[in-house]
């Protein structure tokens, strides 16, 4: 079985495992395996629904395309690429428009 250990401030946190090793522990303790499915995490979440909606969003808040693009530290044309579907932004400029825009799960 190999396990990586994910440390913070000098103690463990986290320990990372392959799926197989998992599906076996799981099978070992005798509980239901999961399917592949994972939970969503605030950046799936982000990149689904709010880009969607992204224009929408923006507007409720009574945020120009501009302004929007300037307080997030891209361009107002990314942005629109953005908010049409024709690009994906990185995990940065996610957050960046999460905060702006105050969407939960973004402190």
């Amino acid at each position: 079985m190999t396990v990586q250990i994910i440390a913070r401030d000098g103690e463990p946190e986290y320990a990372v495992l392959p799926w197989a090793d998992y599906q076996a522990l799981l099978q070992a303790a005798g509980r239901q395996q999961p399917t592949a499915a994972v939970a969503p995490t605030p950046a799936d979440a982000a990149n689904r629904a709010p880009l969607g909606e992204l224009r929408a969003l923006r507007e409720a808040k009574g945020l120009s395309p501009q302004t929007l693009a300037r307080s997030v530290g891209i361009s107002p044309h990314y942005l629109a690429l953005i908010e049409s579907g024709e690009r994906q932004p990185d995990a940065a400029i996610l957050r960046s428009l999460a905060w702006e825009l105050g969407l939960e799960g973004w402190s």
